[in-house]
């Protein structure tokens, strides 16, 4: 199979696949879990504020996409700074990524929802690998055609039961929420200690949500297997619509009606309550479902992880792929069983959703530095844009790891991501001056634009 057949459906797909794709690899138990496992309503701003990282891949990055004919998003990458290394890199923290944090996450909360659907007499790992080898199957036999079709047809199944169990808690609560339910679970507006402090909305909420929907290979791969531009962004409209108007509900109103009948359960609440109050005769069919959304997440991410593998690494290290089909089989079943390894980790989290978001913020600013420097400036060169991801690293790493730093520092970890982003920019381009000699000479959204800004940056031979 061809590198387009197995990674970009031989650029098929038509929008409704595109958003069936996208929603899914996003809507998975990670968020049914782990969002109403905080059991607060404030956690609907990480859905809502999705809407500006769809808008910002439909408008900025889709067009770029094509216009640089790319599989990954690495491509793109190395097109502007015309230097491979700075794709070998990027395309190792997203691998990396994918492998200790997406792929066992996902099968950790799946196991953990269906251990506490159907009782603890089934160890939640075993759950854990039945997914995972379903999952890989998937991802082997069917490439991301096969997983953005059963994406979209469980997506309608899953969004449906979701709202009915919505639906349903409420009526169990006779619709009334308030009453016996702290106001800090029911106030939209984050205080400085909770998850979310409001503020946080208008700093590193927005560049959050601008790496994730747009320069995640995860979720820009659906975008980029439309045969065109329009029918691209056709199909992230489309899921932008489902993310800010369907998902927001039923990941945080279960939760709080938990809280309301069990009291703080942490992780297990959307899995208790769905025990609770959907009837005997449809657990089954949601058991079903949510186990059919487990697994196209799972191989949507390990697709994705395959591709990046495959198109950045294995033809540059090894040698030609001649059948993708068959590297990406080998691929698959290496990270599946590291997959499976690493749910053990995610069993001692105390809130999957806020153990992500901060593991996330090692790689996500450093990555979007290095989109942002290579699109908005010309004559930067690779090594530079290392540069400024390797301090991004060794920031956000201080500041998550050392807690003599982080207490110095005084600042939520949404906001220290905003001083991640901006100083690996200005390490960056300050690199680029001082230790090469070069000036980084600013185009702005010349590029973005379609208009004449230089095509590359500066040649490496790195």
């Amino acid at each position: 199979g061809s590198e387009q057949d197995v990674f970009l459906a031989g650029k098929g797909l038509s929008w409704v696949f595109v958003a069936g794709a996208i929603t899914l690899t996003n809507l998975s138990t990670d968020q049914l879990v782990g969002m109403n496992g905080n059991q607060m309503l404030l956690l609907a701003w990480w859905e809502i504020a999705g809407f500006i990282g769809l808008m910002t891949l439909a408008f900025v990055f889709v067009p770029l996409y094509y216009r640089y004919n790319c599989t990954t998003v690495t491509e793109l990458l190395e097109r502007r700074y015309d230097g491979r290394s700075i794709r070998t890199l990027i395309s190792a923290i997203f691998i990396v990524g994918n492998l200790l944090i997406y792929l066992p996450a996902a099968l950790y909360s799946g196991g953990l929802f269906l251990q506490s659907l159907f009782g603890a007499q089934v160890p939640l790992i075993a759950f854990s690998i039945g997914l995972a080898l379903i999952g890989a199957a998937y991802t082997v036999f069917g490439g991301l055609r096969a997983v953005a079709v059963m994406d979209t047809f469980s997506g309608i199944g899953i969004l449906a039961l979701a709202l009915l169990i919505v639906f349903l808690a409420l009526a169990a609560v006779d619709f009334d929420i308030v009453t016996g339910v702290p106001a800090e679970r029911l106030s939209m507006v984050g205080a400085a200690d909770s998850p979310i402090p409001f503020h946080t909305l208008f700093t590193g909420m927005a560049f959050i949500q601008v790496f994730y929907w747009s320069t995640n290979q995860n979720i820009t791969q659906k975008a980029m297997a439309a045969p065109t531009v329009k029918e691209a962004r056709k199909g992230v409209f489309a899921a932008a619509a489902v993310r800010i108007l369907v998902v927001p509900p039923i990941v945080v109103i279960p939760g709080v009606v938990a809280y309301k009948l069990f009291g703080d359960v942490g992780d297990a609440a959307y899995g208790r309550l769905v025990a609770e109050v959907l009837p005997s005769w449809l657990s089954g069919a949601f058991a079903a479902m949510v186990a059919a959304a487990v697994i196209t997440t799972f191989s949507a991410v390990l697709n994705s992880t395959v591709a990046l593998y495959s198109v950045d690494f294995h033809e540059q290290f090894v040698g030609e792929v001649k059948n993708h089909w068959e590297l990406g089989a080998v691929m698959s079943v290496f990270a599946t069983i590291l997959a499976i390894v690493m749910v053990p980790v995610f069993m001692n989290a105390e809130s999957i959703i806020n153990l992500l978001q901060q593991l996330n913020g090692l790689s996500s600013m450093p990555i979007l530095s290095a989109f942002i420097v290579g699109l908005l400036f010309h004559n930067v060169a690779a090594r530079s844009a290392i540069a400024g991801v390797v301090w991004g690293i060794g920031l956000y790493a201080a500041y998550t790891f050392l807690d003599g730093f982080s207490a110095a520092v005084g600042l939520h970890y949404i906001d220290f991501m905003v001083v991640t982003l901006v100083t690996s920019v200005l390490a960056a381009v300050a690199f680029n001056r001082f230790a090469l000699g070069s000036r980084a000479e600013w185009i702005g959204f010349e590029l973005l634009r379609g208009g004449t800004a230089p095509a590359d940056n500066v040649r490496e031979t790195a």
